[in-house]
């Protein structure tokens, strides 16, 4: 089964505190899905229009467990929590 994968890159952080809440809870609902923080604020060479702001990556087992974590509860509160306060490209794949 190929496994499943978050990315994000933060375009624009327009409010920290409304990130440091999504933060706060985002960290637990990403763990109670099953997903695995892999890179965070790690070093980042952008290529071809690429931005070199805040890259998160966080690993599934599955994609469909990565679509389910996003989907749940925990994780909708906490991009409540975060609303307008980050411009990001956020995006849901699957693994070879």
């Amino acid at each position: 089964m190929a496994k499943g994968y978050w990315v994000s890159v933060y375009r624009a952080i327009s409010d920290p505190e409304k990130l440091a809440a999504y933060n706060k809870l985002a960290a637990p609902a990403v763990a109670a899905g099953g997903g695995r923080l892999l890179s965070r604020d790690g070093r980042v060479v952008a290529h071809e229009k690429g931005v070199s702001e805040r890259v998160i990556l966080i690993e599934f087992d599955s994609f469909e467990q990565a679509v389910a974590a996003h989907a749940s509860e925990a994780y909708q509160q906490a991009l409540l929590a975060m609303s307008d306060g980050v411009e990001r490209d956020f995006r849901i794949i699957e693994g070879l």
